[in-house]
């Protein structure tokens, strides 16, 4: 019997593990949709096709060693979702993106919603093509994924015009190669694994920054065996979060600056030299960098590398810990840890009072203190972070117990995440509560898709820190503008609640710290999906510097 091309896709998609397509319907994509029925494939249709992407986004990092699949109609489908495929490019997700297009025999006429989508996602991807011959739509599926696996992970874009995919094939003609969704463990040059060791030999200040490529790697239990044996202070940030245990003594969280101001070596695990290490120049200028990554186009940027390790990072790791036993080299940073130790705990005793406030509206720490310790009761609660101050508040505050266990956009700053992530993640682990923490502004941006989780009976639970503004935006524009010139930095405190209650949810609104407790517990109790609006304390004190 003869196959569509949609069928053909859905073949190839099952060969490589997928478990579920995240789409918005579309004629120029319908066929893939009769291919996944076919195949067993769950099909989530959401409100928007950017929710699509960026679920597919958080799918790739909910299960490591697979990629997640969105489908995304032509023209303003494809358009609607750059922003999650740019933001999967920036957070190194391994994703594939299918975009319809009008029939091939017309290309260039002007069909419904045709246009240039490849140029349009070449910059963003790692891979952008079209397929015009129905029988080898699973030969380009598989060279999609290669692509998006391979090195440093990102987004692969597939275009397939609808004739195509509706195009019939006969049996005889159907081939669906082998799909592999992880990539081969690269390790690096050994002579350049001693020279890492020279350095740290040679330091008395050593600090590891845990991050993305750690998590892409599957490399933080090599990473936490290296850092234990010589007690390496470690810090952790983008998707390294949650790879060294909250409990680990060589854990830190709140004295990066001052570790950054003393340190004499660095070791970069996947982290990169961006604005988030203020491009290199945190780090002293004398101080040795030693760089662990996936790709060796990342090695060096924006400051010289002093020992590249290329390759797996988790492999890095072993190498470096297999040397070290080779050379019977024994390294102890005991003292400088607990010196850092010291002031983690010094500044964990200035944050107490604000921890404990009673004030209304809700001042942020407390907010976010009461989410803790309702977290604290679960059992390996994921949450995400979506928003600015908030999320940069719940950062410090909550702890993140594991890896995958906090997902946020990463380095593209993307606000609206939330949802899609949490439709994923409640997907990929429905045994697990999933729990998102809101901005006011952020949750605007697709808090609809509350509707798909109604629809799917996914009981995730947001909280929205309410002040009442873009409070990232609005304390430097006040302070350089002027506070009587705040246009485009305010809303309105909305209630929230109230729109995911319309859409079939569980509301709560809270106005004091002592109801957040209790309105978490009846959310959980409800078995909805369900929204909690915290009406909390606007502050205006600008520290100065713009984010960025």
């Amino acid at each position: 019997m003869p196959f569509s091309g949609g069928q053909l896709a859905a073949k190839a998609l099952k060969e490589a593990g997928v478990e579920v397509i995240f789409t918005l319907s579309g004629g120029h994509i319908m066929p893939l949709f009769e291919g996944c029925l076919d195949e067993g494939i769950k099909i989530v249709d959401v409100r928007h096709e950017q929710a699509a992407v960026h679920a597919a986004d958080a799918w790739a990092r909910c299960n490591p060693g697979k990629v997640g699949v969105a489908a995304i109609t032509a023209g303003p489908g494809v358009t609607d979702g750059v922003t999650g495929v740019a933001n999967a490019w920036r957070a190194n997700s391994p994703i594939l993106v299918f975009g319809g297009q009008g029939p091939f025999n017309n290309l260039r006429r002007g069909s419904l919603q045709e246009m240039d989508h490849i140029g349009v996602m070449r910059p963003i991807t790692k891979y952008a093509d079209a397929c015009y011959e129905s029988y080898r739509i699973p030969e380009y599926i598989e060279l999609a994924v290669r692509h998006a696996i391979s090195g440093t992970p990102g987004p692969a874009f597939l275009e397939i015009p609808m004739d195509i995919f509706m195009g019939q094939v006969a049996d005889e003609e159907v081939v669906v190669p082998r799909i592999r969704t992880t990539a081969p463990r690269i390790s690096p040059d050994r002579t350049e694994v001693r020279s890492a060791l020279e350095e740290l030999s040679r330091a008395e200040r050593p600090m590891l920054m845990a991050g993305t490529s750690v998590k892409w790697s599957e490399g933080e239990a090599a990473m936490n065996s290296f850092i234990d044996e010589i007690h390496l202070p470690t810090y952790c940030n983008g998707m390294g979060r949650g790879t060294v245990p909250w409990e680990s003594p060589q854990f830190l969280n709140r004295s990066r600056r001052d570790a950054l101001a003393k340190t004499d070596c660095i070791l970069l695990a996947g982290t990169l030299l961006d604005f988030r290490m203020r491009f290199g120049k945190a780090i002293p200028e004398d101080a040795k960098v030693i760089q662990l990554d996936m790709d060796n186009i990342l090695m060096g940027q924006n400051r010289q590398t002093d020992v590249p390790l290329v390759g797996n990072v988790g492999c890095s790791f072993e190498m470096l810990s297999e040397e070290m036993k080779n050379q019977g080299l024994q390294l102890d940073f005991t003292a400088w840890r607990d010196e850092l130790r010291e002031i983690e705990n010094e500044a964990e005793a200035k944050v107490q009072s604000a921890l404990n406030s009673d004030e209304t509206p809700v001042d942020p720490q407390r907010m976010c203190k009461e989410v803790r310790d309702w977290l604290d009761t679960l059992d390996s609660p994921i949450v995400i972070g979506d928003g600015g101050d908030i999320v940069a508040t719940a950062a410090k505050i909550i702890p993140v117990k594991g890896p995958g266990a906090w997902m946020d956009p990463g380095p593209l700053g993307t606000l609206g995440v939330g949802m899609p992530f949490a439709l994923a993640a409640q997907l990929a682990h429905p045994d697990k509560r999933v729990v998102i923490v809101y901005g006011d502004g952020s949750f605007g941006l697709n808090g609809f898709e509350y509707d798909t989780a109604v629809r799917f009976n996914l009981p995730i639970i947001g909280i929205v820190g309410n002040d009442g503004a873009w409070g990232q935006m609005m304390r430097p524009q006040g302070a350089m503008m002027g506070w009587d010139r705040l246009d485009g930095a305010l809303l309105n405190r909305t209630r929230y609640d109230k729109v995911v209650e319309a859409l079939g949810g569980h509301g709560e609104l809270v106005e004091s710290p002592d109801e957040l407790q209790p309105a978490l517990e009846r959310a959980a109790a409800s078995g909805k999906p369900a929204l909690i609006n915290v009406m909390i304390r606007q502050d205006r004190e600008f520290k100065g510097g713009i984010y960025v």
